[in-house]
């Protein structure tokens, strides 16, 4: 069998072909049903997020007009499930026919390349353009059966290596820092309450967010705030919520990216709140909690080939559905809630996600959350005092 397919001229381009852009650039496959004769790779890294491989004989304007359209359909459903707006594609076409007339590359978006040999391939322009390197990298030592056993092998250890590295992603961890944080939320609110109801209510009025007091220089009340509660429910809601956020955090960014999270969005929505939340007290871990969110959802964005069906129907309807009830019901501090939200989002973006964000996205994070926090703490300390 493997002899079979070695002596096919169009099969082995096809295999030099996935060698190349799997194991160099690391596209992975993408599972379509109903697609015959045709694959479809993605890495939606590139700048060439889809790469197709037709062997399929095209014979004529008609059937290229309908592969157009047959294309662009399912493009449709990769943006729709991945959340991305333009994709670039380059089809390969291996037995496109003399009798097209049409110019194959007339949208910019949807780059064709006709090759029905190697040669075809690495004098092509469009080729050297998008991909520079791909010529050197079809040479190859081995013939026959021994280039198909290296090919097969490498692709192999290429899937087992990336398996390997999804699974550390998402494998579930112990969340120490989670259930410490649940603990320390747990004990500002029974230890004072055992002492009595004034005791707590004054640790209230003493701690916490308060914007005169902290243009007062009670700056503690950033921080303090948010480990306090008004009340059992409030709390027991907040802290099944930083159970299943933050355990999720905790182990897919790990544990000090979660904490510095957690205390930026607490941070941010706390300062939020001074600006626009007027001389009204605000207390509860729910700033801190929206960013957790914030950091899934971009979190989310990075594995959206994986996750992208989870945070469009389950993530974002969650932060919708909790801003709504903040804004329709009296005595909660949204404001704390989208300050969270945004602070969460952007420093998840200066940390970065593991084997994904590039420096350049971790430093233009940084400098966001700069802009960010020294605009909150300009407008809720200075502006909003005078």
């Amino acid at each position: 069998m493997e002899e079979d397919i070695m002596n096919d001229e169009k099969n082995i381009l096809t295999m030099k072909l996935l060698h190349y852009f799997i194991t160099d650039k690391n596209y992975n496959p993408i599972i379509l049903q109903g697609v015959d004769n045709e694959i479809w790779l993605e890495n939606l890294n590139s700048d060439c997020e889809v790469v197709r491989i037709v062997s399929e004989y095209i014979h004529n304007d008609e059937q290229f007009e309908f592969d157009t359209f047959k294309t662009k359909r399912i493009l449709k459903k990769i943006k729709k499930k991945t959340f991305t707006f333009n994709l670039n594609v380059l089809s390969i076409f291996l037995d496109m026919g003399d009798n097209i007339t049409e110019d194959i590359n007339s949208d910019s978006k949807l780059m064709c390349v006709n090759a029905k040999s190697e040669k075809d391939l690495k004098k092509n322009e469009l080729v050297k353009e998008v991909f520079p390197d791909l010529a050197d990298k079809m040479k190859y030592s081995e013939k026959g059966v021994d280039l198909f056993m290296k090919i097969t092998g490498d692709i192999n250890k290429h899937n087992r290596e990336d398996a390997k590295r999804l699974d550390k992603v998402f494998k579930s961890k112990v969340p120490y820092i989670t259930y410490f944080l649940i603990a320390v939320n747990v004990i500002f609110y029974v230890v004072p309450m055992l002492l009595g109801v004034d005791v707590y209510n004054n640790i209230i009025e003493m701690y916490c967010i308060h914007g005169p007091s902290i243009r007062a220089g009670q700056y503690y009340r950033l921080l303090t705030g948010t480990f306090l509660h008004g009340s059992i429910i409030h709390l027991l809601c907040n802290c099944y919520s930083l159970y299943v956020l933050g355990s999720q955090i905790e182990s897919l960014l790990g544990k000090f990216k979660y904490l510095v999270i957690y205390f930026f969005s607490g941070l941010t929505g706390a300062l939020l709140s001074t600006i626009l939340g007027g001389d009204a007290g605000s207390i509860g871990a729910s700033g801190a909690i929206f960013g957790l969110m914030g950091a899934l959802v971009y979190f989310g964005y990075y594995y959206r080939v994986y996750l992208g069906n989870a945070v469009k129907s389950q993530i974002i309807p969650l932060i919708l559905l909790n801003l709504f009830v903040g804004f329709m019901s009296p005595g909660i501090d949204n404001f704390a809630h989208i300050g969270g939200l945004v602070g969460g989002a952007i420093v998840t973006m200066a940390l970065g996600v593991k084997d994904k964000s590039s420096t350049f996205e971790k430093i233009n994070g940084w400098i966001i959350c700069a802009i960010f926090l020294g605009f909150l703490m300009y407008m809720g300390l200075v502006v909003a005092g005078r």
